[in-house]
């Protein structure tokens, strides 16, 4: 594995890292040297675990290596092990002054992410590494235990009390086999994540729970859910030990919630009825067995053989607490709609009302947990003891630590800062079941009020973490931005701060803002317009487009569950769901947990399904969809956010949490920043939105786009709150239209540059692919569904398209030694950027005129070379020029120029990849950067010098002999020479090569020209060059002055007139019939209203020539139904001849299939300029009527 060392800690990584992972792994190791907090952002697939892991663990080894190096030189007291390596350089980096003498100072690394299907994929991820150190996952008995005598138990408390029994009486046989079983080497020698405990136990009967308690003991790395490290409750549980740990959080985003929910309870009136019942119950009983005792015995502890150790009197003030606490709490008459809200500090004297203080919290704790574990291990019926529980929970989190009786008033207060005491009633109707517990008593159904102690500030949990003495806290995820206002809510210091970049280009992800659907309606979630019929319908037909442009899987995200239901109950009863549905299968996320699974599973096999064009998941933000889940490459290429996701802004909580926020920010304590309540407000609902647009991007070879369909992510605030990675790439559009024909040239690209594995048969994807690009459909929606979704045959068609995509600059910042651009592009030679005419008929149409049209000319130059060369093919197709001249009898078209451009960038990949093994990496690095720089240069000396290294072994003179196919072909000749020279063989060079592509397609002009003069045949493989953008690349046989003097413009015009009108009027209706046909299916299907719109615009198109504004306004009206499509295909014949290329691209996005020149139908007006479609042997003689041969014949 490569290494890298990074201030001074040496680390080996699985591969060479990228700039931003090399810069992510400095700032970990700063942080575990210096004894700094960190906060750390890196987008997801920037490999950010894999960094996490390998700094952290490779500065431990470091640590170690300090305490050996120390050991060692107090033992030769000054001498020199090494003459050459002096001890002083051993490990001195790690420590950073500190002076450890013992192993047992080596940090513990406590890795804490959300959950554990998180903690698993870290796992899998260490297991990549090199390192391999002694570790363990903790987990709740729920998750490990595996007797199913407790694992039958529905309580999870209930659960516990009863292991705990069981072990304590070693009954449990699982138990009983851990100190055997925990030396094991295959658990020993293995990090194995809950799913792989769970297995070991079963096999070797082991208790999973207990060993793992046990392997914590010598484990250098614990795993664990961040819970269990924030919630004091947790942590006393698992009996974590912090003093000097490294204390990581993986997806941090989320630590924020999880700190203030680990340090707040609401106590329902269910809670306290139900813990007075279950106390009732033992008084009844214990009293019975009282009764029936001899009364000479005196009645104590001792004497009961029920096994409860406590006395019957101490179970009444339990119940007396009880009562005293529900009295206390509904003595507040509260309105039905707020509640009452008190400083934290409140809490200590309601509780001092039910004789609850820091003095009877040890006594009364105690006695709940005797009658809950007494309860727990009952035989019979079920009884709820949820109650009690909760009182214990309560009793250990508000009289936490064990002040002084000076200090008690200052820990209350300063326990109390961050919280707020809410009294509100219970709405629920008791939602939750009691109807386990069949003897509860009436009391349990009796309504009252909420008892709530909220946190509102994260820093209480993260300062009493600090407080135990940890060596660092490094949180990082995804989304953390902005880092100050993150920072300022822990209430620590983070002096290390990280905001990387992504390892993805600019080619690699689309971004826009759709503030209109297709039918102009404003789209938005805001509270009055998100069940606004016009906004839902608006929404349902952008995303049935949208679901059109996007190949395979589609990603939905709305705000909240109620809205996402509403809206498809909607699309469903309106028909947006049909045509979403027929396109891409929806898949809903549920609500439950159970059947989650099936549901991602569906949807995961439908994308993955060969004979489907995909699938649509619809999502929620802040749901299990958007968190972490993987939807990488096909399974997630279009992200949709429906709107912003706020907190509900009613919610007592929310209204709190932003009332404390901004009594915190007027307070302005010294050092100190909070957030404003609104700017809290709006940063939850961004941090939502950005978690959700983290799917689209899985790997540095990943690639999507991200749609935001609401108009207030126009406005810059909001665009401000996106990742620093998506910002630079967000576009604004005026219309919907210009979204369709910009995401789906995205696409295209994309497939082009990074074609996936097509999952079928390679057989039947070709046989699929050639039937449906050959025959010429007669309607738009006949497709072959195997075509769509085999985007590795899409891609190949591209070549044709996009040839500049071969010729990316190598020197572009962020990706100069990506292998696969290296492969390409090498014989091309610097053009200059003037637009050439599209075919025969545009060079003789500009004519001399070509030179004065200044302002054309500065108007195509701004289209990038992309562009022009897709254009120029969507033209030739919609004039149908291609396809005449390839009509010959019998052809057989020889290996075409996209095809022998992939086999050149196949050949090339293999070639480097052969180098990159026979060669050191320094010595193969430096010829990659020759090669960019003669890329850039033109500079074969410079190419010669550094693939000078390749002459000094026989064995590499093949390798040398193989860069001739890099040289560009007017250095040919001397390379080969070179070679010669230095190896003693040529590189077989012809004179042929030294031509450049444009005088190779002259010379087969020329000889086609010479063979049809001279009367002989015309070979299939020389007329498979003659396709009009070739003829316009031109001999002398097609500049402007060779066809004067070989044709005059006056001959040509009759020639057309009379062959070409002729022809196309005796078989079409005149145009005003035409016309009147179609307008009169407009108004049939559009109605009076929208049909006036439609003619409104097309007169404005007439006087301004604005295609924008009419592609806008024609797409919004004919794509709200389906049965439509077909008038949007023939209102081509009112496009104008330079918009044809664009809006075929359109129609192709929209139909989802490339439509043929026969679909586009052609306006009137251009007929008299375009060639007509006659037959191949006419079509064949007309071109070469533009040969002098064919006017001497």
């Amino acid at each position: 594995m490569p290494e890298l060392i990074l201030n001074g800690v040496k680390i080996n990584f699985p591969f060479p890292p990228y700039d931003c992972q090399r810069d992510y792994m400095s700032k970990v190791i700063q942080c575990l040297q210096q004894k700094v907090n960190g906060v750390l952002e890196s987008p997801t697939g920037t490999g950010k675990t894999l960094c996490l892991l390998c700094a952290t663990l490779a500065w431990r080894e470091h640590f170690r290596d300090t305490i050996s190096a120390r050991k060692i030189a107090e033992k030769l007291q000054g001498e020199e092990m090494f003459s050459n390596t002096p001890l002083a350089s051993w490990g001195t980096a790690a420590t950073d002054g500190d002076k450890p003498v013992y192993y047992t100072d080596v940090p513990k690394i406590i890795y804490a992410s959300r959950t554990h299907s998180q903690l698993a994929q870290v796992i899998s991820e260490l297991k990549n590494t090199s390192y391999r150190p002694k570790g363990c996952v903790l987990g709740s008995r729920e998750q490990l235990c595996i007797n199913q005598e407790v694992m039958r138990q529905e309580s999870n408390h209930v659960k516990v009390h009863m292991c705990r029994g069981k072990v304590s009486t070693r009954s449990c046989v699982y138990y009983n086999n851990v100190e055997e079983k925990s030396t094991d080497k295959d658990l020993v020698n293995s990090i194995l994540d809950v799913e792989d405990l769970v297995k070991f136990g079963n096999k070797q009967r082991v208790c999973p729970y207990y060993l793992t308690r046990s392997l914590k003991q010598q484990a250098d790395i614990i795993f664990m859910p961040y819970n269990y490290l924030l919630d004091p409750k947790s942590r006393r549980a698992h009996n974590i030990e912090l003093s000097g740990a490294v204390v990581i959080f993986d997806e941090a985003h989320n630590v924020e919630k999880t700190c203030e929910e680990s340090t707040s309870f609401d106590l329902t009136p269910y809670d306290v009825a139900s813990a007075v019942t279950a106390v009732d119950r033992l008084l009844v009983e214990q009293a019975k067995e009282a009764s029936q005792m001899d009364p000479a015995t005196d009645f104590n502890v001792e004497s009961l053989s029920s096994g409860l150790k406590i006395d019957i009197s101490e179970i009444a003030k339990i119940k007396q607490i009880l009562l005293d606490l529900e009295a206390a709490i509904d003595s507040y008459d509260v309105p039905h709609d707020r509640g009452v809200t008190k400083p934290g500090i409140f809490i200590y004297d309601l509780l001092e009302r039910a004789n609850l203080t820091y003095k009877t919290k040890t006594a009364v704790s105690e006695a709940l947990e005797q009658i809950i574990g007494y309860l727990a291990g009952q035989p019979g019926i079920f009884l709820n003891t949820s109650g009690l529980q909760k009182l214990s929970d309560i009793i250990q989190l508000v009289f936490c630590g064990d002040p002084s009786e000076k200090d008690m008033e200052k820990q209350m207060q300063m326990n109390t800062a961050h919280f707020k005491v809410h009294i509100h009633q219970d709405n629920s109707h008791h939602k939750k079941k009691t109807s386990t517990d069949l003897w509860a008593s009436s009391s349990t159904k009796k309504q009252g009020n909420i008892l709530s102690y909220w946190c509102f500030s994260p820093g209480f949990s993260m300062q009493d973490l600090v407080n135990q003495g940890v060596r660092c806290i490094i949180l990082t995820s995804g989304t953390l931005s902005p880092l100050s206002s993150f920072t300022s809510e822990m209430r620590i210091k983070f002096p290390v701060c990280l905001e990387n970049g992504h390892v993805i280009e600019r080619d690699q992800i689309f971004v826009s803002v759709i503030d209109r659907g297709p039918d102009g309606v404003h789209l938005s979630s805001a509270f009055d317009r998100r069940f606004v019929p016009e906004n839902m319908a608006s929404l349902g037909n952008t995303i049935a487009n949208l679901s059109r442009v996007v190949p395979h899987g589609l990603l939905v995200f709305f705000p909240s569950f109620p809205l996402m239901e509403k809206t498809l109950e909607f699309w469903r009863a309106n028909g947006h769901a049909d045509r979403i549905e027929n396109v891409k299968p929806m898949f809903v996320e549920p609500k439950g947990k159970g059947t989650f699974t099936e549901v991602i599973d569906g949807f995961y096999s439908k994308v993955s399904d060969p004979a489907s064009k995909g699938g649509s998941f619809f999502a929620v933000c802040r749901g299990k969809a958007s968190e972490g889940l993987d939807f990488s490459d096909t399974f997630g290429r279009g992200v949709v956010i429906t709107g912003l996701p706020f907190p509900p802004k009613l919610d007592p909580r929310v209204v709190l949490k932003m009332q404390f926020l901004d009594e915190m920010s007027r307070k302005k304590a010294p050092g100190m920043r909070y957030l404003s309540g609104q700017e809290w407000y709006k940063q939850q609902a961004f941090r939502a939105v950005n978690q959700a647009i983290g799917r689209v991007i899985r790997h540095k070879e990943d690639y999507g786009a991200i749609f935001l369909c609401d108009q207030r992510f126009k406005s810059s605030d909001a665009r401000s709150q996106l990742p620093s990675w998506v910002k630079p790439h967000v576009r604004l559009y005026d219309g919907f239209g210009n979204v369709v024909r910009d995401a789906s040239q995205f696409f295209r690209v994309a497939q082009k540059l990074r074609p996936v594995v097509v999952k079928t048969a390679a057989a039947a994807a070709e046989s699929c692919s050639t039937q449906c690009s050959s025959v010429i459909q007669p309607s738009s929606f006949t497709s072959c569904s195997s075509f769509q979704s085999s985007h590795t045959q899409k891609a190949k068609e591209l070549d044709a398209h996009l040839p500049s995509l071969k010729r990316r600059r190598l020197n572009e910042a962020g990706g100069a030694n990506g292998m696969a651009r290296i492969c390409i592009g090498y014989e091309s030679e610097v053009q200059g950027s003037q637009a050439r005419p599209t075919n025969l008929l545009d060079a003789l149409e500009q004519g001399d005129r070509r030179r004065g049209d200044d302002a054309a000319g500065e108007k195509s130059n701004v289209w990038s070379a992309l562009s022009l060369q897709y254009d120029k093919r969507m033209e030739d197709e919609l004039r149908g020029g291609k396809r005449k001249i390839k009509l010959v009898s019998d052809q057989k078209p020889s290996v075409s120029e996209d095809v022998s451009e992939e086999r050149k960038a196949t050949s090339a990949k293999q070639f480097l990849a052969d180098m990159k093994k026979s060669l050191s990496k320094v010595n193969f690095d430096r010829i990659v950067q020759a090669l960019q720089t003669y890329k850039a240069t033109d500079n074969l000396d410079v190419l010669l010098t550094e693939t000078a290294v390749l002459t000094e072994d026989t064995k590499t003179h093949g390798l040398l002999r193989g860069f001739y196919q890099f040289v560009r072909p007017h250095h040919k000749k001397s390379f080969d020479e070179s070679c010669v020279e230095l190896t003693g063989q040529g590189c077989g060079y012809k004179p042929e090569h030294s031509l450049s592509k444009d005088e190779k397609k002259a010379v087969m002009l020329q000889s086609c020209a010479v063979r049809e003069h001279a009367g002989g045949p015309i070979s299939s493989s020389a007329c498979a060059q003659l396709d009009t953008q070739h003829l316009n690349q031109g001999g002398p046989y097609l500049s402007q002055q060779g066809l004067k003097e070989h044709l005059s413009q006056q001959g040509l015009k009759e020639h057309l007139s009379q062959q070409g009108l002729k022809e196309h009027q005796t078989g079409s209706a005149p145009k005003n019939q035409v016309h009147a046909a179609f307008l009169a299916d407009v108004k049939k299907a559009l109605g009076p209203e929208k049909s006036a719109q439609l003619f409104q615009a097309i007169k404005n198109y007439k006087k301004t020539d604005d295609y924008e504004r009419l592609v806008t306004t024609v797409v919004s009206l004919f794509t709200e139904k389906d049965e439509n499509f077909n008038l949007l295909i023939q209102f081509g014949m009112f496009v104008r001849q330079h918009h044809k290329k664009q809006y075929k691209t359109m129609l192709d996005a929209l139909i989802g299939q490339p439509a043929s020149a026969a679909d586009v139908p052609v306006s009137s007006e251009e007929l008299e300029t375009q060639a007509p479609r006659s037959t191949p042997l006419k079509t064949q003689s007309k071109i070469s009527s533009f040969f002098p041969g064919s006017q001497r014949r």
